[in-house]
Order: C-alpha cells, then structure tokens, then sequence
C-alpha cells in the first residue's frame, strides 16, 4: 500500500467525521477557524522538523511508495497527518460533548462573581 492510499483512507475518514461534526453540532463551527490556525502551525513545524528528522537520517522513506512530491527533502505524504488532526480532534471532541458550553444560571455565582 503507498502512502498516498493510506493518506486518502485516514483523510476520508477524517473528513467524514468533521462533516458529520459539522452538521450535527453547532459547536463545532465555532471551534473551525481556530482549528485552521492550529493546522497552519502545524503544517509549519511539520515542515521544519520533518526535514531535520530526514535530512539527519531518523526517517527515510521508500521512493516506490511516495508520490514523488516534496516540501524541501520531506515527502508530501508526511503532511496528510497534520491536515487529518485539525480535521479530526476538534470534529471528535465536538461529538464527544466537549464543546457544551455549560450554563451558570442556577448554579450559584460564576466564577468571576465569586472572586473578589
């Protein structure tokens, strides 16, 4: 299996769960523009460290099995698991119930109320 048909596997899946976290949890749209800038930080450190960690010799990657196209000497594959994280933890998180907000009305001060 190439890993470009792995990364279209993990990304499909990725990208159908954050649709169904999309479409099911109004939460979710408002965790997407920070998960974006999480995704370009990431995708900028994976850029940086995955060329150290190729160009020092701690991962090599068989040529037959890469699609022959590169951000400075790290293949273009190695990208595909950035893009599924900011896709896939915030969509999972939403699903999970992480993103309800809970109310404080009935529930004695807030905690900036009760701070002096």
């Amino acid at each position: 299996m190439t890993y470009t048909l792995l990364n279209i596997l993990f990304l499909g899946l990725a990208a159908i769960v954050a649709a169904v976290a999309f479409l099911r949890r109004p939460g979710y749209r408002r965790m997407v523009p920070a998960a974006g800038l999480a995704l370009v930080a990431v995708l900028l450190l994976t850029a940086v460290f995955d060329n150290i960690m190729i160009g020092v010799g701690l991962v090599d990657y068989d040529p037959a099995l890469i699609s022959g196209f590169f951000v400075g000497i790290a293949p273009l594959e190695d990208f595909a698991y950035p893009v599924a994280a900011a896709l896939l933890l915030p969509a999972v998180w939403s699903l999970l119930g992480g993103d309800s907000r809970r109310s404080s009305r009935g529930r004695g001060p807030s905690r900036s109320e009760g701070r002096q």
